[in-house]
C-alpha cells in the first residue's frame, strides 16, 4: 500500500512509543485516523508496531530509532521529520526514565540521563517543534509527568524532581500560549504497570503493591481525551485524583514522609 507522507487529519509524534503508555497513545491517534511518528531506541520494536497501525487503520506511520537520552537525540529526530517533509501537528513528549535508592548512592551518569531524557529531550523537541506551531496557529503538545510531580519524592528524589519540571513548565505553557491555536495538556498518571516501574526498580515498592493499575489503555484514552479536549490538566483514576487535590493540603515535609514510605519496600 502506497501510504501518503502526511495524514489528511495531521501527524502526531510520540516519543518513547515503543511500549506503555506511549504505545497505548499511538493506538488512541490511529484509530482516530492521524499519521504518527514513533519515536524511541528499539528499531525491531517500532518497525512492528507501524506496520500493525498502517495495517489496522491505514494511516501513514514512521518509525525513528532515536535515542533521545543522547544529547543529540531530540535533534536528530526533528531533522528526520524535517528532510521527510512531515508537519508535526501534535507532540507527545512521553519518553522517560526512572531511578530509585539513595541519592547519595545511584550512579552519577544514569542520574545525569534521567534529566537528558525526562527533562532536556522534552525541552528541546517542544523549542524545535512549537514555534512552527504558532505560526500555523494550530497544535497540540501532550507531555506526560506523573503524580510524583506534586510530592518531593525521597529515594526516588531526581526521577520527582523531573516529573515536577515538567508539569511546570507544561502548566506555564498552556497559560502563555492561551490564544495562539497551540494547546499544552499534562497527563499525570499514578502508578501504573507499564515495565517502567521494574526498570526503575520500584515493582516492589508499598506504591506499587498497593496503589498501582495496570490499565495503561484507560490512561492513555484519558490523556488522549483531554488532549482533543485543550485541558491543561489530566490526572485519570481515583489515586492520581486523590494525590492531585490533597497534594497542597499539608506541607511538602510531610508528603515527603509519605512518598518515602510508599516508595519503600514493603
Amino acid at each position: 500500500m502506497t501510504l501518503p507522507i502526511q495524514a489528511e487529519k495531521g501527524t502526531a509524534l510520540i516519543s518513547g512509543a515503543s511500549g506503555g503508555i506511549g504505545e497505548a497513545l499511538a493506538w488512541e491517534f490511529a484509530r482516530d485516523g492521524y499519521g504518527l511518528v514513533l519515536v524511541a531506541r528499539r528499531q525491531g520494536k517500532l518497525d512492528t508496531l507501524a506496520q500493525e497501525l498502517t495495517r489496522k487503520h491505514g494511516i501513514p506511520c514512521r518509525a525513528l530509532a532515536v535515542d533521545l537520552a543522547r544529547p543529540d537525540g531530540p535533534w536528530q529526530a526533528v531533522d528526520a521529520v524535517r528532510k521527510a517533509g512531515i508537519a508535526v501537528d501534535i507532540l507527545v513528549n512521553n519518553a522517560g526514565v526512572g531511578l530509585s535508592g539513595p541519592f547519595a548512592g545511584t550512579d552519577m551518569q544514569r542520574e545525569l540521563d534521567l534529566l537528558q531524557l525526562n527533562v532536556t529531550s522534552l525541552v528541546v523537541l517542544t523549542k524545535l517543534l512549537l514555534p512552527d506551531m504558532v505560526a500555523r496557529r494550530r497544535g497540540r503538545i501532550l507531555n506526560v509527568s506523573s503524580t510524583a510531580a506534586f510530592v518531593p519524592g525521597p529515594y526516588m528524589a531526581g526521577y520527582y524532581a523531573s516529573k515536577a519540571y515538567v508539569l511546570s513548565l507544561s502548566i506555564a505553557l498552556a497559560e502563555e500560549l492561551r490564544g495562539t491555536g497551540v494547546t499544552v495538556t499534562t497527563l499525570c498518571p499514578g502508578a501504573t504497570r507499564t515495565g517502567f516501574e521494574e526498570l526503575a526498580g520500584m515493582g516492589q515498592t508499598r506504591l506499587f503493591r498497593w496503589f498501582s493499575s495496570g490499565d495503561v489503555a484507560g490512561v492513555a484514552r484519558a490523556g488522549y481525551r483531554g488532549l482533543m479536549a485543550g485541558r491543561a490538566l489530566v490526572a485519570p483514576g481515583w489515586f492520581a485524583k486523590l494525590t492531585v487535590a490533597i497534594a497542597g493540603i499539608g506541607p511538602r515535609t510531610m508528603a515527603a514522609k509519605l512518598a518515602r514510605y510508599l516508595d519503600s519496600a514493603a
